[in-house]
């Protein structure tokens, strides 16, 4: 009698847990508390460095030329808004293709390195003397290279640049193994590109976008930096070095709020990219 009982009450413990009708209620707002703690104070210390620096050029008499207030620079973002965009959609053309080519090749690289052990010896030091060549020399050096009406010497600055933390992050994660999925693997007599393909590559995504993160604003900053050295007057660090050249501050500064902005939407786009590509990632977290 007791174990029929007993053996009734299991399936009704097993129903209460899945009938909660609060839990996913619940679970939104615990979600919408990590996004409100996240996410909030780093918006008010933003608020209050704008309202002081507002204030110290203000108060302080600092000049224009070497500090101009957020609001004249809000005032020229204003104006000059349809410049900013135009600026920026070009300059965010050649960080983009400069993150895609050198992402690609740094991928590639790293699966030839993880597959070769001596190739993978050499191939990281060589990869740091690439990242450790200044934009300022690199630029000038592909400028000449190329017409001046050319996008190819930034495109090819950026995709350096972008290079190496891909690379190294990729090849960290293709080294990192489960050894229970190496024996599984070697059970089934798999090729080493097989391997590659199906264990290695997805078990080093997570490593992948760590390095695909750091790259995705180093494009903008490499696009930018760029133009400064000759090429086509499009994009942002061409308008900069303009307004700078005219004493217009405000107005270059205006420029550089468009730079910024535009590595945050690179930046936000490879998160939201990293969650589609990696769901359970989410899922773990939530």
């Amino acid at each position: 009698m007791s174990e029929r009982n007993g053996a009734a009450a299991r399936p009704n413990r097993g129903a209460n847990r899945k009938t909660s009708p609060s839990a996913p209620l619940e679970r939104a707002n615990r979600q919408a508390q990590r996004v409100v703690r996240s996410v909030l104070p780093p918006v008010l210390v933003g608020i209050a460095a704008l309202v002081a620096w507002e204030l110290t050029v203000k108060f302080g008499r600092i000049a224009p030329f070497i500090l101009p207030a957020p609001s004249a620079i809000w005032a020229q973002l204003v104006e000059q808004r349809e410049n900013v965009f135009d600026a920026a959609l070009a300059s965010g053309a050649n960080a983009l293709v400069g993150l895609v080519a050198g992402s690609v090749l740094a991928v590639l690289a790293a699966l030839v390195a993880s597959r070769f052990a001596l190739l993978g010896e050499v191939s990281v030091p060589f990869a740091a003397v690439l990242n450790a060549l200044p934009i300022i020399a690199l630029a000038p050096i592909l400028n000449n290279m190329f017409e001046s009406t050319s996008s190819v010497p930034r495109r090819m600055v950026a995709a350096i640049i972008v290079f190496f933390p891909v690379f190294v992050n990729t090849l960290r994660g293709l080294r990192e193994v489960n050894p229970t999925h190496r024996e599984l693997m070697e059970s089934y007599a798999a090729g080493g590109w097989t391997f590659a393909r199906l264990v290695r590559l997805p078990g080093a995504l997570p490593f992948v976008f760590t390095g695909l993160r750091q790259a995705s604003s180093l494009a903008v900053i490499a696009a930018v930096v760029a133009e400064y050295f000759g090429g086509l007057q499009d994009g942002l660090g061409s308008r900069i070095t303009s307004a700078a050249a005219f004493t217009a501050y405000p107005r270059a500064w205006a420029f550089v709020v468009g730079a910024c902005v535009l590595g945050l939407v690179f930046y936000l786009g490879t998160l939201l990219l990293e969650r589609l590509a990696t769901p359970w990632r989410a899922r773990q977290s939530a």
